[in-house]
């Protein structure tokens, strides 16, 4: 699709998690039974919540192999597992248990991808929720920095149910001090993020201060009384998904995904490569790919996505720090983009939904 992506390392698994609201994404992709979905696969999670509203087929499409392998370890997890054993294996819970569980789950795997996790058995054992280069980029700013800014107690009420302006006032007088806001500027700038977080060449379109922006769109966050049941949040200053689960290891959700899991293809390569292989497609998860695209690669993207689009399709995306619209190239897309929603992705600075005219 782009050079500039053949260039980055697909050697690991990069993303643990998807990063992406599910909840803010099936609202407005509004899935039906006739559906071919097209989505980013990343690390599977939002695939799998899309199946939760019984689509035709989803086709989960990725060009790093390690992301394939995660994608494809999950949808055998579904395939083989409890809720509750679930939970365990993936890492929502703690377990000393999690290699009799993957013996459980390998029936449901190549041969190849056995031998891809008895070669990384350690991820495994540690919980795959955590493995990820994203997560290990908050695991350090959790474990080195936050505790030389808030101490755990600090933290804790931070979350503490509370009113919206309790919220606020506990963010400006006990949260936003000079420190947090030094070190917060200081890790999250484009230079660390690129060496321990996303790739380098993820940041290349980028031509704003990252640990501003980073920094302002947390402010905006932290101060608000949303954040209080946010699971992203949670996990990048608590380390766990603690009082709410994301979509798709939800309880009222796993069932419906299990159900429908043999929908689920997963597929190796760029957006155009599923669309040769399974025809057009009507809905589209593109997660926040245009982000890594100079403008050319974006546009001729978008053309492409045309092509391999059925009539009056829908694609849902996100911005972080690139300005990418569809409906600014095409005059063939309509923006349905809602002019208020809540997203839990509090990072992103905005979503976008189109759909074909």
């Amino acid at each position: 699709m782009t050079k500039h992506l053949q260039k980055v390392d697909h050697s690991y698994i990069r993303y643990a998690n998807c990063w992406e609201d599910a909840d803010l994404l099936l609202n407005n992709l509004a899935i039906c039974e006739s559906d071919k979905v097209l989505s980013i696969g990343s690390a599977g999670d939002n695939c799998f919540s899309l199946l939760s509203s019984n689509p035709k087929l989803v086709v989960a499409v990725d060009i790093n192999p390690a992301q394939l392998e995660l994608i494809k370890l999950k949808k055998a997890s579904f395939q083989s597992l409890t809720h509750s054993e679930f939970l365990q294996f993936i890492g929502f819970e703690n377990s000393n248990d999690r290699i009799r569980l993957f013996n459980k789950v390998k029936s449901k795997l190549s041969e190849s991808s056995v031998e891809y996790w008895k070669l990384n058995q350690e991820l495994l054992i540690s919980g795959l929720i955590y493995q990820g280069k994203f997560e290990q980029y908050f695991r350090h700013f959790r474990t080195k920095l936050l505790p030389l800014i808030h101490s755990k107690r600090s933290i804790e009420k931070l979350f503490l149910e509370k009113s919206k302006e309790d919220q606020l006032q506990y963010f400006k007088r006990k949260w936003n001090s000079i420190r947090w806001r030094t070190i917060f500027r200081l890790f999250f700038s484009k230079r660390i993020m690129g060496w321990l977080g996303r790739d380098p060449k993820f940041l290349s379109e980028v031509d704003i201060s990252v640990s501003d922006f980073i920094l302002e769109q947390a402010q905006k966050q932290l101060g608000d009384s949303s954040c209080q049941t946010n699971y992203f949040l949670q996990f990048i200053l608590k380390g766990k998904f603690d009082t709410n689960l994301p979509h798709y290891a939800r309880i009222e959700n796993f069932h419906k995904i299990s159900s429908n899991i043999e929908s689920l293809e997963i597929v190796e390569g760029y957006a155009q490569d599923a669309i040769l292989n399974f025809g057009s497609f009507n809905k589209f998860n593109l997660s926040n790919i245009f982000e890594y695209m100079d403008e050319s690669s974006f546009n001729s993207v978008v053309d492409i996505f045309k092509k391999g689009s059925l009539p009056k399709a829908k694609y849902a995306y996100w911005n972080l720090m690139v300005p990418r619209a569809m409906h600014h190239v095409s005059e063939e897309m309509k923006d349905l983009t809602p002019n208020t929603y809540v997203d839990r992705g509090f990072f992103y600075s905005s979503f976008h939904l189109n759909q074909l005219t």
